[in-house]
């Protein structure tokens, strides 16, 4: 009882003072990977690399990663080489799309993918620092070229 009370106080106290930070008003805008059928296809890129983005409304930590880094993401090196793909943690995966590391529970949840299937997982989004760093260690081991600046 004591432990759900201070986890109320303290979910509270986080509501009253997210909506001041500007990252945690509203849920995000419709994106239409995460509203479309999901019998849509996957989208069709030329790198046999895609950051499949998994994230679901009211995520404070997705929003942080939309206002951080998403509009930048595509302009990357790491955007290039893997291009970004959303969709919503209450969706079916996108077709084509295999996880070898299970159902996501956490989001965001970014999830790299070698022709659909899943070779790599970041869960959670703490700051621009630890994205980069380790999106940045899987590509290397999965052999993408990444240029000398973006390592």
């Amino acid at each position: 009882m004591i432990r759900e009370s201070a986890c109320a106080i303290f979910l509270a106290a986080v509501m009253a003072v997210a909506p001041t930070l500007g990252w945690a008003d509203t849920a995000p805008p419709p994106n239409p990977a995460t509203t479309a059928p999901a019998s849509d296809p996957a989208p069709q890129t030329q790198s046999r690399f895609r950051l499949l983005m998994i994230e679901q409304a009211g995520c404070v930590y997705c929003r942080m990663w939309n206002n951080d880094l998403g509009p930048i993401y595509p302009k990357t090196p790491e955007g290039q080489i893997a291009p970004l793909e959303r969709t919503d943690l209450h969706q079916p995966m996108p077709g084509g799309v295999t996880l070898t590391g299970g159902k996501a529970i956490y989001t965001p949840t970014f999830v790299l993918l070698d022709n659909g299937t899943e070779i790599a997982r970041i869960e959670g989004y703490a700051s621009e620092d630890f994205f980069w760093g380790l999106l940045g260690q899987a590509l290397q081991k999965a052999g993408a070229d990444l240029p000398s600046a973006a390592q």
